[in-house]
């Protein structure tokens, strides 16, 4: 395999043209607001203008790409693909792939979370597709199924399958895949971004051990959520 390629980015690119149009958007707000309400209504122009900073620092927030490493041993090891919430660990019938049971584990992110996600295992990508759908509340066990997702087939070094779905939410308009059919991937390196609140559900084969449990708070890419079968 080729070396890692590490990504170092400190505000995620996909959120370039949001942040920019965003800002002045704001800016032409707030600047007519100044020539039109102050002084003698300037109370409108200082709660939009703090409205405005709340709002942006929000997006701001949502955008950042903090640059992480995961140093400990990868052999059999399964990462979080994202930032969030354990919303679910359990044996499933997975039917498009596997066509048996999988060990599912599911990454819940609100709108704070960084909302970059990473592969959770090393390996090869085998299969990448897209399927539009339906935009359920994320954490519903529908949303897997019948929500707009991209799924990532994986082959680890030792033969093992893994699939990793990126589920739209509610909120969430826009899902990002970066893997490509028969691209090495490693840990550290992002497979994707999904916009604004959404899932990530994780397939593994049955008898891996899951490390987390529902609630948990997960780091992507530095948490160990499950040790493979081996």
């Amino acid at each position: 395999m080729k070396h890692k390629r590490l990504k170092k980015i400190r505000l995620h690119r996909e959120g370039t043209a949001t942040l920019i149009w965003g800002l002045l958007f704001l800016l032409v707000l707030n600047l007519s607001l100044f020539y039109c309400c102050v002084p003698d209504h300037s109370w409108v122009f200082y709660t939009v203008l703090a409205v405005s900073l709340i709002v942006y620092g929000i997006v701001v927030n949502f955008f950042r790409c903090p640059i992480r490493v995961f140093d400990d041993e990868i052999e059999n090891v399964v990462v979080a693909p994202a930032d969030g919430r354990v919303v679910v660990v359990e044996e499933v019938d997975e039917e498009e792939y596997f066509h048996d049971k999988r060990l599912m584990i599911s990454v819940f992110m609100s709108l704070t979370n960084v909302h970059a996600n990473w592969f959770p295992v090393e390996g090869v990508v085998k299969k990448v597709v897209h399927h539009n759908g339906n935009f359920h509340k994320a954490w519903l066990p529908k949303a897997s199924l019948e929500n707009e997702r991209a799924e990532t087939l994986i082959e680890t070094p030792t033969g093992v399958n893994v699939l990793v779905r990126q589920v739209a939410g509610a909120v969430a308009r826009r899902i990002v895949t970066y893997a490509q059919e028969e691209d090495n991937c490693f840990i550290d390196e992002h497979l994707g971004f999904i916009k604004f609140g959404s899932r990530v559900d994780v397939y593994l084969p049955v008898g891996s051990e899951p490390l987390v449990k529902l609630g948990d708070a997960v780091v992507g890419n530095q948490t160990v959520i499950a040790h493979l079968k081996p």
